[in-house]
């Protein structure tokens, strides 16, 4: 039997294709973007956009594995990784970063190490 009240930080949410949110969303799990996301994202866990994902606004994620679109800032902790399909434009901030051929990056990357990508969480 579940145990109510509890969180389980393995839950990955999902916004579908079709779906358009304007807003913040936090999370403490993973979460995959199919749909559109204008606003703040902050998962302690993964990011999953979808060749169909569209995301405009600032992100903060442990990893990011992107197959779609963002538009803007993001910080990951690990991995920030952009797919054949990818694009994006903006700034990243990670420790690590990998582009498929035919991705496109716009932007500027600054890499920092595990414990200055850990402060910037404070």
């Amino acid at each position: 039997m579940a145990k109510t009240g509890m969180i389980d930080p393995n839950a990955i949410n999902i916004i579908c294709e079709g779906t358009s949110i304007r807003g913040d969303i936090s999370t403490s799990g993973e979460i995959r973007i199919d749909g559109t996301l204008e606003g703040t994202l902050v998962a302690k866990g993964k990011l999953v956009v979808g060749t169909t994902g569209k995301i405009t606004g600032e992100i903060t994620c442990k990893n990011a594995d992107v197959q779609g679109k963002i538009e803007g800032k993001i910080s990951v902790t690990d991995l920030f990784s952009l797919k054949s399909t990818s694009s994006f434009v903006g700034e990243v901030t990670t420790r690590q970063i990998a582009i498929e051929p035919g991705a496109i990056f716009n932007g500027t990357c600054q890499m920092k190490t595990q414990p200055e990508a850990n402060e910037q969480k404070k």
